[in-house]
């Protein structure tokens, strides 16, 4: 059993929110003791790294600020105090210095998340952060007390805030499993149920296409989700097949929209261009001639450019009379249905949207039903696409979080 002094801050989480809400606090002058359930912080920001640290985005700040959908305006007043440039220059503080990708992406220069972290916790050591792993937060005691599972048992710790940086319901191995929510409700705070973001979705393919195309890209591609109006913006980029369906960047950007629709409607339909390069007219053209004795396959690679997974996904969709209609085999290549069923579970999403509703909140981010203690992350009730959107957001959080706490300590501690 152990206790604090209850003039300090805890933060309790190590993903990056928490570690910036400790950083911007300790700048203050506060004393700050971070908690983390697992044995080291920063778990899934390592793993997000792995196939190269996608750090922010370089698109200007207003299309930047409408990533974040119904959350635009309150997000954006995060990022006015510390967006995308403001986090390259935090990098640059550390020694990382970064690039700005082909597709607008930002990275550090040499693609990797560990060194990155290990020179920021290193820095946050020096200043005077005092790091405790394998302390898992259970909630609170009768006297106020924040309660701790620890390997060495039960620990309490008294405080005068703290900052909660718990994360969503994403990648629960590395920590961020949700759990809190139960302990908030009871306390009055409004959590909107958590559900899986950027996220694959459920299909069903035939035996074939599922034995023979699981991980198969699909590129270049256009999609959309089918609304009834016809008006709804395409989006070019790439998905993959998997066994039970699909997913990839292109649909983690719809992810949002397809999770709602088919939360309204039981289904959503989703439509691929596969040949976004070419026109509905062309392809009529080219499709219209002789075929002779090719087989369709070597006819659409021919005329239309379509190998593989694209002639397959045809396959899924059209019967032998359809694809032998050159009007219907070129409005489908435009334009193929794909029904989707479910999203995929929240364990195996990117991310989560859900959590504390930002109205539990005031502009500092400080819970209205629980004075001193804030909140910041993944864990609030926000969703972006991958590309840099998610970790500048949860970076912005926790600086605004950090800064209110400090104001708020020393405004009721003085």
């Amino acid at each position: 059993m152990s206790f604090t002094h209850p003039s300090n801050l805890i933060i309790i989480g190590g993903g990056p929110a928490g570690l910036m809400a400790a950083e911007t606090a300790r700048a203050q002058g506060l004393e700050v003791d971070l908690y983390e359930a697992k044995g080291s912080v920063g778990r899934k920001f390592l793993i997000a790294g792995k196939g190269g640290m996608n750090l922010t985005h370089s698109e200007p700040r207003l299309a930047f600020d409408k990533r974040y959908g119904e959350r635009t305006k309150d997000i954006g007043a995060w990022l006015d105090d510390f967006d995308a440039d403001a986090l390259r220059a935090w990098a640059r503080g550390l020694g990382v210095d970064t690039f700005v990708g082909s597709s607008g992406r930002v990275f550090p220069s040499d693609l990797k998340a560990a060194p990155l972290l290990r020179g920021w916790v290193h820095r946050l050591r020096e200043s005077g952060v005092r790091f405790h792993v394998h302390h898992r937060w259970l909630g609170w005691r009768d006297d106020g007390a924040w309660h701790f599972a620890t390997a060495d048992g039960e620990s309490f710790v008294h405080a005068g805030a703290a900052v909660l940086a718990l994360g969503g319901g994403s990648w629960p191995q590395l920590g961020s499993d949700g759990t809190w929510q139960a302990r908030l409700v009871e306390r009055g705070v409004d959590v909107a149920p958590l559900q899986p973001a950027n996220c694959g979705f459920d299909i069903g393919w035939s035996a074939h296409l599922a034995s023979h195309f699981a991980g198969a890209p699909v590129k270049p591609v256009a999609a959309r989700l089918h609304d009834g109006s016809g008006h709804s913006p395409m989006l070019q980029g790439e998905c993959v097949i998997t066994e039970t369906g699909i997913e990839g960047s292109l649909i983690y950007a719809l992810s949002a929209s397809l999770r709602n629709t088919i939360a309204q409607e039981g289904y959503a339909v989703l439509e691929l261009d596969l040949a976004p390069d070419r026109t509905l007219d062309r392809l009529r053209h080219d499709l219209a001639k002789p075929r002779g004795s090719r087989t369709l396959s070597e006819h659409l690679r021919r005329q239309a450019g379509l190998v593989g997974v694209k002639t397959a996904l045809l396959h899924e969709v059209l019967d032998t009379a359809q694809r032998n209609n050159t009007d219907v085999l070129a409005r489908t290549i435009k334009c193929l249905p794909l029904r989707l069923k479910q999203p995929r579970p929240m364990a195996e999403a990117i991310s989560s949207a859900g959590g504390v509703r930002l109205e539990a909140l005031d502009d500092a981010l400080m819970l209205t039903a629980l004075p001193g203690v804030f909140c910041a992350g993944e864990m609030l009730d926000w969703e972006a696409p991958t590309g840099g959107y998610l970790l500048t957001a949860c970076f912005a959080s926790g600086y605004r979080a950090g800064l209110g706490v400090a104001a708020w300590l020393k405004h009721n501690i003085a």
